[in-house]
């Protein structure tokens, strides 16, 4: 299988951007590899430690830090959102925090009102004042489905409400913390760093030129956490038991909730849900993720990418696909 995986991983070896491998059976690595570098200009490479900018794949740590302040009995899934961010206009009144989970707020896109001329970057605080100033929105909280990074934004501004902490801090003391998650981190520019850290590129003109950040990059609860496939497999194992989230809190995360705009796929709370699969990929600028879950065969497949393209997920099925095979000859 080793080999096989290698062969599919080809075009990440090299003095290319480089993807990072896992494969978890039982909590066991069957697969733990990298490939290629996680750093071209320093001739770095990638290791099984190496930590990748997650993309959206943060916003499963969003939800749990979401369901964890529901346990607290801090937050409830059917608070309305303007109880904890007062400054939204009217059209938002009727959302919850369930609709911003399952990305049914209709809430609008803050990339799509961002100004273009302004190159800084834009953080979770700076969300909120671009939809306050946006009294309107897709649909009706609730009546529709729209991948929403706003929602989950807002989210994580919410966890610094219900918590008094910031949004990084709750997630290393609640969540990377007691996992044992050492090097993961919910980066911010001049007040943490990514040990092990892997920069994104990009192919343009022939050639792999470093996109490792874009005006969106430091906004947190859509998209900011950074990991490696040995953090993520502790993860991993933290979502079989209750060492973290209660079974009911699991439950409900990995509970279809609502259809998506593919026929195939379903919702639930950061968490995309296809038949027997769990799974969300990441996708920012220089950086491809995915983590895919087969709970029922205690089997995942994580890859971690530092460039552009291809998207990783249908290669980590493929990968799934010869683990299930070794498992079934064993």
């Amino acid at each position: 299988m080793q080999h096989d995986i290698d062969a599919l991983m080809r075009d990440y070896q090299g003095r290319v951007p480089g993807a990072s491998v896992l494969v978890l059976r039982d909590g066991q690595p069957l697969v733990r590899r990298a490939h290629g570098m996680a750093d071209l200009e320093e001739g770095i490479a990638a290791t099984p430690q190496t930590n990748y900018r997650l993309a959206s794949v943060s916003k499963q740590f969003t939800a749990a830090a979401v369901l964890l302040l529901i346990e607290d009995g801090r937050l409830k899934l059917d608070d309305r959102i303007g109880q904890y961010l007062p400054g939204l206009p009217a059209a938002t009144n009727a959302i919850t925090l369930r609709h911003l989970l399952t990305h049914t707020s209709g809430l609008i896109d803050y990339e799509d009102v961002m100004d273009p001329a302004d190159t800084r970057q834009v953080h979770d605080a700076d969300v909120l004042t671009l939809l306050q100033s946006q009294d309107r929105t897709y649909f009706a909280p609730g009546t529709g489905y729209r991948y929403s990074n706003s929602g989950y934004a807002l989210l994580a501004l919410i966890v610094e409400r219900a918590s008094n902490q910031r949004y990084a801090r709750f997630l290393h003391d609640r969540i990377f913390q007691p996992l044992g998650m050492r090097d993961t981190v919910a980066h911010e520019a001049g007040v943490s760093e990514v040990a092990h850290r892997a920069y994104g590129y990009s192919f343009e003109n022939g050639a792999w030129t470093r996109t490792d950040q874009s005006t969106t990059s430091a906004v947190l609860g859509d998209g900011g956490i950074y990991s490696s496939i040995d953090d993520l497999a502790k993860w991993d194992a933290a979502l079989y038991d209750g060492r973290l989230l209660s079974e009911q809190s699991l439950r409900q995360a990995f509970t279809p909730a609502t259809p998506t705009d593919d026929p195939q796929v379903e919702y639930g709370f950061g968490w995309r849900i296809t038949g027997d699969s769990l799974w969300h990929s990441g996708e920012s600028i220089g950086f491809r993720n995915v983590i895919v879950r087969w709970p029922q065969r205690r089997l995942t497949v994580v890859m971690l990418t530092n460039r552009d393209d291809p998207e990783p997920y249908e290669l980590a099925k493929k990968i799934g696909a010869l683990a299930m095979g070794e498992t079934a000859t064993n």
